[in-house]
């Protein structure tokens, strides 16, 4: 008797993209000129489309932020290591839906409100515990830390969830940059201060700016991942332009957007969500399926764009990657 053991990302064959969707699909794509690829080719990379059409095909990309030293490193090269397992969320869909609270708690009205907001010129300062503190202009870092694709699922803790092509660099590598001191245990993260731009941060109810926290332990995780773009180009206003963390077994809101400063600390930092609601939103912020939100349960989700619950996994089904950081 066969015995297969499913991997944790792996789904019931009753949850696969049904044949007619598919084939729409195909027939989308054919009309976009891209009969000549292989089947194979169009499933890995039709989400790269927009940048091999000629620049007159393009549909506009709401959100782009200011042309930089680095536009024409993208599309970077896949890392074929994580898989997914379900589409690519659209990219006009996943560009209109999104949860950036300096701008608006309204999910859909964010994209409307990020023009203003300038990604260009950009610094990172690096503080702390760390043996070569120093301020990182946001295109020299890239051209520094080179560039690779990677597909992730990410899930909101509001129980709607995305997968998208992210763009960017291991975090290790970064912390292996700044070489932080042995008594460095965690990261602080720090985003930006600018009311005049992002209105959403006139509302003096919340402790602005946005900071967020994670143990060394989860920025050396393979999976630790600082994103600069998306869909094959730069990082867009609001995705978190410039540069944004992702952390794909954590709830979207520990990946925190648009960083200005990095801290290495020996005590665990306050989180901005975990000092407001700690009852709802912990430091830890773990994708788990077995502990509800006191308001809602976290047993399923649904993807943008479907109307479809979907099982939610264990660290949303990056449990071989990171179940070991969580081991009493």
């Amino acid at each position: 008797m066969l015995i297969h053991i499913r991997r944790g990302w792996e789904i019931p064959e009753r949850q696969a993209t049904p044949e007619d969707i598919y084939v729409n699909r195909r027939k989308f794509l054919q009309g976009l000129g891209l009969t000549g690829m292989s089947t194979l080719s169009m499933l890995a990379g039709c989400e790269r489309q927009a940048a091999s059409q000629s620049s007159a095909d393009k549909p506009k990309l709401i959100g782009m932020p200011e042309p930089s030293a680095t536009t024409k490193l993208y599309p970077a090269q896949r890392n074929e290591k994580y898989p997914l397992d379900r589409p690519l969320t659209d990219e006009a869909l996943a560009a209109r839906y999104n949860n950036f609270y300096e701008f608006s708690f309204n999910k859909q009205r964010v994209s409307k409100l990020v023009e203003p907001f300038k990604t260009r010129p950009w610094q990172i300062e690096v503080t702390g515990l760390v043996k070569k503190p120093r301020t990182f202009d946001i295109d020299e870092l890239v051209r520094k830390m080179g560039l690779e694709e990677r597909l992730y699922r990410h899930r909101c803790v509001e129980a709607w969830s995305m997968a998208v092509p992210w763009t960017g660099f291991p975090v290790k590598a970064f912390v292996d940059l700044v070489e932080p001191q042995a008594s460095a245990k965690f990261m602080r993260l720090v985003t930006f201060n600018r009311p005049e731009e992002a209105v959403g941060m006139n509302d003096d109810s919340y402790p602005w700016p946005y900071f967020e926290g994670l143990t060394m332990a989860e920025a050396a995780n393979e999976l630790a991942f600082f994103v600069t773009g998306i869909y094959g180009h730069e990082l867009t206003k609001q995705h978190g332009a410039p540069v944004r963390l992702v952390l794909p077994w954590k709830y979207g809101y520990k990946s925190i957007k648009s960083i200005v400063r990095i801290e290495f600390l020996d005590q665990q930092p306050p989180t901005f969500w975990s000092g407001l609601v700690p009852r709802e939103y912990d430091f830890w912020a773990n994708v788990n399926p077995e502990i509800p939100h006191p308001r809602w349960s976290q047993a399923s989700e649904r993807m943008l764009g479907s109307n479809d619950p979907i099982p939610t996994l264990l660290y949303n089904g990056y449990a071989e990657f990171v179940a070991h950081l969580y081991r009493a």
